[in-house]
């Protein structure tokens, strides 16, 4: 086992660590509040699963910007200027609640903007933690921040949303505005290096020397391999989404869950996420990346599946539990992945579109398994488990493949294997 394993992260990376726990618990906060507020203004499964839709869909629009941003400017100021708009888009929010001024079209728009900001904060906390840890340590360090990400939003922020949410409607919505207008100041205390390591060396002719958008889509189309794997994890993500839009009303309506007790429940959830995150580098050092990604996308499937088909809930949380662990072990290695094998010159770029592209098609699943939720809203758990379960099968050589990209790994040429 690698010496890596006992080697702090370094206190630049706990500066990182720390601002992302201020903007987990205002986002765990305000994605546990945001839906419950919209099942007071309609009980439509599908203008409720528009909320989801709406969440994901600043990705679409705004995840490449979001990335030529980032390779361009200092990633402190990024994140401190996208966590003040989400902010005042908080404050914003709650006046409309108080005045009760609030539609349901009010709200997609909040939520729309909150997106905008989060493209930019999430993308800018990505793209620092390779200049914050060494490569052989990233797996570790992605683990850290999910697991830091998980705990805050599922064991501290939503319990605490659903009993605000039963005391006071906007109260939630107050405090997720002063979590992310703090995690925007703690955002000014990262390491200036790291905040400026993908312009080093181009201090002159920067935007000659600066690789071209062009030159990032074709890194990424010509590495098979990344090329391939962009595609299953949109697919999958897709999948997921049209299971999970309308998941408040499936605990609601079907389960019986009282609104105030949401948030305990998605807790409950994510004890899954949080043993899977906690476990998941571990897993990498000793079976391999491959291995771990494999069964985890297939756990995730079997687990979301399981939701569909139970009529228990204590079986349903057990299952969603599941979804959640198999969900946690695969971003772990994927997100490390990506770290090491993008050049950190076009890593922000990178990721924006790697994001756009699997996240570009989640609204669009949300809101048709808001749809099919109208039939039934076990059904959409069913078809969305299902399809994961039918896609790690096909994909299997492809994500078993992942053990043999080496941290440094070039492009693989077209004919080779990867």
């Amino acid at each position: 086992m690698s010496t890596t394993a006992s080697t702090p992260l370094g206190s630049g990376f706990a500066r990182l660590w720390t601002a992302a726990i201020a903007s987990n618990l205002a986002d765990g906060l305000g994605r546990t509040a945001v839906p419950l507020i919209a099942t007071t203004l309609t009980h439509d499964p599908a203008l409720i699963a528009g909320v989801s839709a709406v969440t994901f869909l600043p990705w679409l629009l705004f995840g490449i910007p979001a990335g030529m941003l980032l390779d361009r400017v200092d990633r402190r100021i990024a994140m401190a200027v996208a966590n003040s708009l989400r902010f005042a888009v908080a404050a914003l929010l709650a006046v409309l609640i108080t005045t009760d001024s609030l539609t349901i079209w009010l709200l997609y728009a909040c939520v729309l903007a909150f997106g905008l900001g989060e493209t930019v904060f999430d993308n800018a906390t990505t793209t620092v933690v390779p200049a914050l840890v060494g490569r052989d340590q990233l797996d570790r360090a992605n683990g850290r921040m999910q697991s830091a990400e998980i705990t805050i939003q599922n064991f501290i922020a939503t319990p605490i949303a659903g009993f605000l949410f039963a005391v006071a409607i906007a109260l939630p919505i107050w405090l997720t505005g002063a979590g992310f207008l703090v995690a925007g100041l703690l955002a000014l205390t990262i390491p200036v290096a790291a905040a400026h390591a993908h312009r080093a060396g181009h201090a002159s002719h920067e935007e000659e020397e600066r690789p071209s958008l062009s030159a990032v889509v074709r890194f990424l189309w010509d590495y098979r391999f990344l090329r391939w794997m962009i595609v299953l994890t949109s697919l999958t993500a897709s999948a997921l989404a049209f299971a999970q839009g309308s998941v408040v009303l499936l605990l609601l309506q079907t389960f019986d869950v009282p609104a105030a007790l949401i948030g305990v429940v998605t807790a409950a959830i994510g004890v899954g996420a949080l043993v899977g995150a906690l476990v998941s580098s571990r897993f990498v050092a000793r079976f391999g990346r491959g291995q771990v990604m494999f069964w985890a996308i297939l756990v995730s499937g079997v687990g979301i599946l399981g939701v569909g088909v139970t009529s228990n809930v204590a079986v349903a949380i057990g299952a969603y539990a599941i979804g959640a662990f198999g969900v946690a072990v695969w971003n772990v290695p994927w997100g490390a992945l990506r770290q090491a094998v993008i050049p950190g010159a076009m890593l922000g770029r990178a990721l924006g579109i790697v994001r756009t592209i699997g996240w570009g098609m989640t609204p669009i699943a949300t809101v048709l398994g808001g749809f099919v939720a109208r039939i039934d809203l076990r059904l959409p758990f069913v078809i969305g488990g299902g399809l994961v379960v039918v896609l790690t099968l096909i994909a299997s050589r492809l994500i078993l493949s992942a053990t043999a990209q080496a941290p440094a790994a070039e492009p693989v040429p077209e004919g080779q294997p990867s």
